[in-house]
């Protein structure tokens, strides 16, 4: 579960930061999507492990994410949330494999 987790923040995190790029209009909706779904995955592994703070996060990033109800934060602000979010999952992705890897 934990190898599936690394590989779906990595590619969430490129996806966040293809956003930054000029893309058209739908690539956005299915990345709020995935968002979602991923983000909710995520956090369901780190509640399930025991980890509430790091579950709450990411369910927090899936309400923020999801393209039900859209938050209209303006594309600068998007593009920082976008960074912050993929430096982020990097972050933790480096952390949990270094991890994985001294067992």
């Amino acid at each position: 579960m934990k190898t599936i987790r690394l590989v779906l923040q990595l590619v969430m995190a490129v996806a966040l930061l293809l956003c930054l790029a000029k893309m058209p209009y739908g690539y956005y909706n299915i990345v709020r999507f995935a968002a979602l779904v991923v983000f909710g995955y995520i956090g369901y592994t780190y509640m399930d492990e025991r980890k509430p703070e790091l579950g709450v996060a990411f369910f927090s990033l899936a309400v923020l994410f999801q393209p039900l109800v859209k938050i209209v934060l303006g594309r600068t602000i998007w593009n920082v949330v976008d960074v912050v979010v993929a430096v982020g999952l990097i972050f933790l992705a480096a952390i949990e494999y270094k991890k994985k890897s001294d067992k």
